[in-house]
């Protein structure tokens, strides 16, 4: 081999992995902003399941609900004198 065609494919080789090195770099960029982007997505989509969560809770409570029950059903919490308490039968085998 001669000196120039030495030179030559040790540049090439440079460049080569020069090359591959800065796609291997970029693509290492990208791929951490990105998980970067869906780690804060996630902590989103959390606070909005924590949210949602306390939304539900806040509507199925028994205050709410017994208000409810009053306003658009008309139901209300009975006297004492309106309860009647029923005997339990006897099961017979």
């Amino acid at each position: 081999m001669r000196g120039r065609t030495v030179v030559g494919a040790l540049l090439l080789g440079f460049v080569l992995v020069a090359t591959g090195v800065i796609w291997r770099r970029s693509h290492g960029v990208a791929r951490a902003r990105e998980t970067t982007r869906l780690e804060q997505q996630r902590a989103a989509l959390e606070a909005q399941r924590a949210k949602l969560e306390g939304d539900i809770r806040d509507a199925t409570s028994r205050g709410r609900l017994g208000r409810i029950a009053e306003e658009r059903l008309g139901m209300r919490v009975p006297a004492d004198s309106q309860v009647i308490l029923l005997p339990v039968p006897n099961a017979k085998p």
